[in-house]
């Protein structure tokens, strides 16, 4: 076999492997959504719980994340506060980074408790107040939500309600 003949049939066989890949990793495909936070789930997602922040009466600002904490989509609702934005992509990445409720982490950051001073670390980026919730699927950390606009409670509510109806979400694709 002569060596273009070779070289012809490698690339031809790494063009087809990439092609499987390509389409194993489809969304849709449960093995990539387990790794991933596709666009279109975090704009389904978001878009739940806009609804429900309406119901409520809150102008929020959502975010989700991947895994790794970058940020997927931001919404800001119509009357939002501006400083929301940081504090809903903050939140998210809170929860993506340490994969726990910025609530809990709260909990765990006050003044003598395990993680007192966190919230000083990585840049600053760090939220110890509720609204941010890690976003899972088959045991694995997916991403994460961080909602901000209303008090406290009402941030912690919606977020807890997006990392409740993630699963219908997810079947409804």
């Amino acid at each position: 076999m002569k060596t273009e003949d070779v070289i012809a049939r490698t690339i031809r066989e790494v063009m087809e492997q990439q092609e499987r890949g390509a389409k194993a990793g489809a969304v849709g495909d449960p093995v990539q959504a387990q790794r991933q936070m596709p666009l279109r789930l975090a704009k389904a997602l978001i878009a739940r719980i806009e609804e429900e922040a309406s119901l409520r009466g809150v102008n929020a600002v959502i975010a989700v994340s991947d895994a790794a904490g970058h940020p997927v989509a931001v919404h800001c609702m119509d009357g939002a506060y501006i400083g929301s934005y940081d504090v809903a992509l903050n939140k998210a990445f809170t929860a993506a980074a340490f994969q726990r409720s910025t609530k809990e982490l709260g909990e765990q950051a006050q003044p003598g408790a395990p993680l007192y001073g966190i919230q000083f670390t990585n840049g600053g980026r760090i939220v110890v107040f509720g609204g941010g919730e890690p976003l899972t699927q088959d045991g694995g950390v997916i991403g994460a939500l961080g909602v901000s606009g209303g008090t406290a409670e009402q941030d912690t509510a919606l977020a807890e309600y997006g990392k409740t109806i993630l699963k219908e979400v997810i079947s409804c694709l």
